[in-house]
């Protein structure tokens, strides 16, 4: 560490000698010297951001924890690039792709054996670091993430006997298989069918158009050899809906498809070019009749069919990967605010004051613009996705127990922030790219993988608008349950507050209660505007169908204030719930919060003039109050970045490492293009010599 920086340290400890015992502020062994530039941001801190570090990861010993995974697994040589792989080509990028994967699971598993109890900490901090690794795509994340929760939540104490451990210990690799070629995000209008043969207690599935391929899954191109698979039951001759069956794709000793099945790989994407989506059609499969799973749905070996409590236990799956993309897209917001801000620091651009030097282009408030909200975005997120989490975890142990009641809230929730937290990442990552200029536009830089993978967020797991259709249906039915005064949930309570005309404040003032309750009022009135639409078309004679569509645009727009409203009050309260922080963390972490909510106001004035306590001679004092956040976060911009802790292996970026040698790192990236490790290329003498030398 620096001298100067642990100077700065001892002054800004207020919380005791112990709580930052055996830490430091750099979790990262860099490479080079730290920037001049960078090395005096750190000076100006307020605060110190290793308290930061320990607030997010949830205690000094988890920090610590963390960082030994770190060091464990980002300074083995095994798991360096030999190429780096924006040079390789696609099969090469894949086949590179799959001996890194299989080395890191093999450290992760050994690692999980060697602990007495591997904590869920443990296990969130290593997949994030095999997911820095396998920064284009991590081709067996849908065995973690999707095959084994599916599992966990829908087969039976004999089925996972049988599969679960197999699975979990990775003797075999699985994905999830639900999406098909013609219908995604409508699960009931899949095409594949699993009809069941009593006479042999078997299912036999079926792909019986081109359109009912299964498309997208990740790892099915050559990775994974089982799959859970989504299909149309029919069982004596009755059409059932959509149940889910194990599927054993590949030899486990040959690899070699099953009878039966045509798998391959879909091809280059936009981005995540490593996950190895695939395709899967079905002629005639045979499965046994304990393959479909059966925890909930049964069929028994007549053919007889036994229905599931609730038919939206069969998405349970879905809800859990929801909650898990909230977290991710804080995650990969905090790296893109991180590159930029860092990168920022250090570039210096045109002249402010004529004759003096340049500027840092940080010290330009249109640049703190650009960035300082994607920052303010990353924490009301995570926020957002802790509080999810818990809830989430309540819910689950409810629903083994039986009880459905809190599951259409907790869908809705999970609906809805996924639509907003996604399309916000995607955009807060591309903003941050622009404001590093043409660096920006290097791969080097890591915005391209950022993007690739934030952008397809928007798109898996239920495609945005259609997630906000479903939330404002949740919503429609909770404002008629309001009108007719039934109890609502916690996160819907507000609309009794409006039915009853008891919102709170009724003039805005520069507060986080106003902000607070004003975007609970642009929330309800569009919710109650939605509802007023409907119901005046269904006078008119147009049919519910109809009318939903006709009501589709302001349906979606009330979802996304509605998750908008939950996102602003659950940072503010988490903020107010914070007593073991100090007071300049408090501060910091406000002025956050505060950023957030006002610049989503600013940028959604015409709502909030419209529907809330905020009128046209509100609006200079509230842009007031944002160019001061700006200006207050300004000096903390670099200590706040530094508090993620972000590892340079992590970052993998040219313009985001900790030490700040911006030119340097983008030299020696590009010093490492095939193209340079020779002075003249074949294609000189072959093609453009005979060119430049004939006569045309």
């Amino acid at each position: 560490m620096h001298p100067s920086v642990a100077i700065r340290q001892l002054t800004l400890i207020s919380s005791g000698a112990d709580y930052f015992s055996g830490l430091t502020n750099i979790s990262m062994n860099s490479r080079k010297p730290e920037h001049e530039d960078l090395k005096k941001e750190r000076m100006k801190s307020t605060f110190n951001p290793l308290e930061l570090t320990i607030l997010l990861d949830g205690g000094r010993e988890k920090t610590k924890i963390r960082r030994e995974l770190e060091s464990n697994f980002f300074l083995d040589p095994d798991l360096k690039d030999p190429v780096p792989i924006d040079f390789l080509s696609h099969k090469e990028m894949y086949e590179e792709t799959i001996r890194k994967t299989c080395i890191l699971y093999k450290k992760f598993l050994e690692l999980k054996k060697s602990e007495d109890e591997f904590s869920a900490f443990r296990e969130r901090a290593a997949m994030t670091i095999v997911s820095a690794i396998l920064k284009d795509g991590n081709p067996f994340v849908m065995n973690t993430a999707m095959f084994i929760t599916t599992l966990r939540r829908q087969a039976t104490p004999e089925q996972q006997k049988k599969w679960l451990k197999r699975a979990l210990d990775f003797k075999i690799l699985g994905t999830y298989a639900q999406t098909e070629l013609g219908h995604g995000t409508y699960i009931r209008g899949l095409e594949t069918t699993a009809h069941y043969h009593p006479e042999t207690q078997e299912f036999v599935i079926n792909s019986p158009t081109l359109s009912s391929y299964k498309w997208w899954p990740g790892g099915m191109g050559h990775t994974a050899n089982y799959a859970v698979v989504a299909a149309q039951l029919y069982t004596q001759e009755v059409h059932r809906g959509v149940h889910i069956f194990i599927v054993q794709l590949r030899d486990e000793e040959t690899h070699e498809p099953m009878p039966g099945m045509k798998i391959g790989e879909i091809g280059t994407k936009f981005g995540m070019h490593t996950i190895n989506n695939g395709f899967l059609a079905f002629q005639n499969v045979h499965i046994p009749r304990d393959q479909m799973l059966m925890k909930n749905a049964k069929v028994l070996e007549d053919g007889s069919y036994v229905k599931s409590p609730s038919d939206k236990l069969v998405y349970g799956t879905m809800i859990y990967v929801r909650v898990v993309m909230l977290q991710t897209c804080a995650y990969q917001l905090g790296l893109a605010a991180t590159i930029a801000i860092r990168y920022s620091a250090v570039r210096r651009q045109s002249e402010m004051k004529p004759g003096e030097p340049e500027p840092q282009i940080l010290d330009y408030r249109t640049q703190q613009y650009k960035l300082f909200p994607s920052l303010a975005t990353s924490f009301a997120f995570r926020f957002t996705a802790n509080w999810l989490w818990n809830l989430y975890n309540e819910i689950i142990v409810e629903l083994e127990k039986g009880t459905l009641r809190r599951l259409p809230e907790l869908h809705a929730l999970c609906c809805c922030l996924k639509a907003v937290c996604t399309y916000e990442a995607a955009k807060g990552v591309e903003t941050c790219r622009l404001a590093c200029g043409g660096h920006g536009y290097m791969t080097c830089s890591n915005f391209s993988t950022l993007y690739g993978a934030a952008t397809a967020r928007c798109t898996y797991e239920g495609e945005n608008t259609v997630m906000l259709l479903q939330t404002a249906r949740y919503l429609l039915k909770a404002w008629q349950q309001a009108k007719e005064g039934v109890a609502l949930p916690p996160t819907v309570a507000y609309l009794s507050r409006a039915v009853t005309g008891s919102t709170g404040l009724k003039s805005w003032q520069n507060t986080t209660e106003s902000i607070v309750t004003a975007f609970q009022q642009v929330a309800a009135s569009k919710i109650k505007s939605c509802a007023d639409s409907m119901a005046k078309r269904m006078q008119m004679g147009i049919s519910p169908t109809d009318t939903w569509n006709m009501t589709s645009i302001e349906l979606a727009q009330c979802a996304e204030a509605h998750a908008r409203a939950f996102i602003v009050e659950k940072s503010v309260s988490t903020i107010e719930g914070m007593h073991n922080v100090s007071a300049a963390m408090k501060s910091i972490l406000t002025q956050l919060c505060e950023l957030y909510a006002v610049y989503t106001l600013l940028n959604n004035k015409g709502d909030f003039l419209m529907f809330s306590s905020v009128t046209s001679s509100n609006i200079a004092s509230i842009q007031q109050w944002m160019e001061m956040l700006l200006l207050e976060l300004r000096p903390n911009a670099v200590g706040i970045v530094d508090g993620f802790d972000f590892h340079d292996a992590a970052l993998s970026s040219t313009l985001g490492a900790w030490d700040g040698q911006v030119y340097e790192r983008l030299f020696e990236a590009a010093s490492q293009s095939p193209l340079n490790k020779e002075s003249v290329n074949q294609s000189f003498h072959k093609y453009l010599k005979p060119f430049l030398k004939s006569s045309m």
